[in-house]
């Protein structure tokens, strides 16, 4: 295949759609978020995911699975971390069993402002989503993400 290959072409082309959908999104929601509840995506998007530990075997994530889940560097996601520290809203502490880990959970008052932010969070993803339907070259996509299914949700 050559740069000039259509095949080659065409998947650039996607990969173009797929990334505005995305900045679009992302960019709808920041605005959101910010305006309503001072929040971040990122800081959204890890507050819901430590929300969702649990005590027991596994339960935990280390901060490698944090940084995975919200799609960060591990060095990005500790700062990102502190901030939300900084703010009352996470807390660390150390593994009871493994002095070496540092658990990261969510405080009372992280879980509010979460509680608080998740209905504008979803609305301005419905938004977002309505909008970027309305767009010939993104309302295939727009499709693809409404027919997916959160995992577990359904067995296959």
């Amino acid at each position: 295949m050559t740069a000039t290959d259509p095949a080659l072409t065409a998947l650039a082309q996607g990969w173009c759609s797929l990334s505005l959908l995305h900045d679009r999104i992302e960019a709808h929601i920041e605005r959101a978020l910010q305006a309503g509840h001072d929040l971040s995506v990122r800081e959204y998007s890890l507050l819901d995911v430590l929300s969702r530990q649990h005590n027991g075997d596994g339960g935990h994530l280390q901060m490698k699975q944090v940084a995975d889940a919200v799609v960060l560097s591990q060095s990005a996601t500790t700062r990102l971390v502190t901030r939300l520290e900084d703010r009352g809203l996470l807390e660390r502490y150390l593994c009871p069993t493994d002095r070496r880990g540092i658990y990261t959970n969510v405080t009372p008052a992280g879980l509010r402002l979460l509680e608080k932010a998740r209905p504008t969070n979803d609305a301005a993803l419905r938004e977002a989503l309505d909008e970027a339907a309305a767009n010939p070259q993104l309302a295939p996509l727009v499709h693809a993400v409404e027919s997916l299914h959160a995992p577990g949700a359904e067995a296959a």
